[in-house]
Formats: C-alpha cells, structure tokens, sequence
C-alpha cells in the first residue's frame, strides 16, 4: 500500500523569526489526519517563548509578547511535549509532514538543547524520518514552474483551502493536504516506499540549495551560503 492510503502526522511552527539557531517557539501544531483526510486528532501549543516577540513575526502570526507572557506554557515544558509527540509519530513509522522541514525540524532541536530536553534525534536514535516536505517536493517534480513556493501558493496551485494562514494548526493541515495532492498528480512520487521518497527529498534538497546558492552568488551576493541538509541541519554549522 501506499503512503497515500495511510496516515499523515503533520507538524509545523510559528516563531520569533527566522534564524533556528536563535530564534523561539511562539505556536506549534501537531496534527494527524486519516487516510480519508479527516483529523483524527490534534495537539496545539501556546510558548511564552522567554524573548520578546519582534513586532515583524507577531504582525505575521498574530502573537504578542504580551499575549504569550500572559497565556503562553514555559517553553522548556512545552518543548518537550512537542518533541515528544513528534517522536512518538515517527517512532510507529507514521510519515510526519513538514512544509521547510528544514526550519521547523532545526529550530525544534535547537529549542531541545536550549532547555535540556531530548532532541527528536536523540529519542529516535538518529535523523527524524520519514519527513515529507511538500516544499522539496513541489520544486522536484516541478522544477521549471514559475512562482511563488510559498505554503498560500502551493495550496492555491493544489487547490487546497488554507482559511488562516500562519496559525499553525491550519498550515500543518494544508501542508498534509497538499502533500496528498500532490503524491496523487504526481504518482511516481504517490507510490514511492517511504524510505526512498525520505531518501530522494534528502538528494533534492541538496540540489535545490546547490542550484539556489549559485543563482544567489550570480545575482546578489558572492558569498551566499545555502544550507544544503535536509531535513536537519546539523548542530555547529
């Protein structure tokens, strides 16, 4: 069977910006969806994240310092519950979606060594997997269409409703619908085992940063660096 006939755990982020190395939880969702694409169930976070929320992130996912101060979990025990709960999908085989798996899954485990948690690794004895990022996908198998990759333009390319944009519950929800689309339009990649999509976004990813860097290097900055790991950056770099 499959991983189309089966169950999706999606997860994403929304954060004080966008550098996984500094930056804080602010939301996290953890959502799994049936093969019917139904929630069979869900889990949401609220951080006080520590930090003051810069006016750019809470203008784009609606949380304030204030707000967080006043209703947010401490964050060193909010981390580990959303570590845990994403290690325990991975750990039945469940495929965790994740749109810029990258980011989410990096600052994830940069949040666990900031507060003495286990990484997602560590629970798992190695690299979370298997990781579908509709993100790495979409520019594979679609490499030439011009446009925007963003979460909005894939739903919208998809045709998959996303009603509040940048709450993460509902872009965990789209990332996992989109990702259902997409392996159904594109079903070399809809019947690909497990193991071998994990192992092709890892390839992919590499190429797109490679392709990304050199057209940065060409164009804005001779010293751009593109990170070309997938979907963890390892810690140090």
């Amino acid at each position: 069977m499959s991983w189309l006939g089966g169950p999706l755990v999606a997860f994403d982020l929304e954060t004080t910006g966008t550098d996984v190395e500094s930056d804080r939880i602010v939301t996290a969702a953890v959502v799994r969806l049936d093969p019917d694409g139904s929630v069979a169930g869900e889990r949401t976070w609220l951080l006080d994240p520590g930090v003051a929320i810069p006016e750019q992130a809470s203008a784009i996912h609606g949380i304030s310092t204030e707000h967080a101060r006043a209703h947010g979990a401490p964050a060193a025990s909010a981390v580990e519950e959303i570590a845990r709960a994403v290690a325990e999908a991975l750990r039945l085989g469940t495929p965790l979606v994740v749109m810029n798996a990258r980011y989410d899954l990096s600052l994830l485990d940069r949040e666990c060594r900031r507060h003495g948690v286990a990484s997602i690794s560590e629970r798992l004895g190695g690299v979370p997997s298997p990781v579908i990022d509709p993100l790495v996908i979409d520019k594979h198998v679609d490499k030439y269409r011009k446009g925007k990759r963003a979460l909005h333009a894939l739903c919208e390319h998809y045709g998959v409703p996303l009603d509040d944009a940048h709450d993460a519950r509902a872009d965990a929800l789209a990332a996992a619908r989109v990702v259902r689309r997409l392996g159904e339009r594109h079903r070399p990649v809809g019947l690909m085992p497990l193991p071998d999509l994990h192992e092709l976004q890892v390839r992919a990813a590499a190429e797109q940063s490679v392709s990304l860097q050199a057209y940065l290097r060409r164009t804005a900055d001779p010293a751009a660096v593109v990170e070309p790991a997938w979907p963890l950056i390892p810690r140090g770099r």
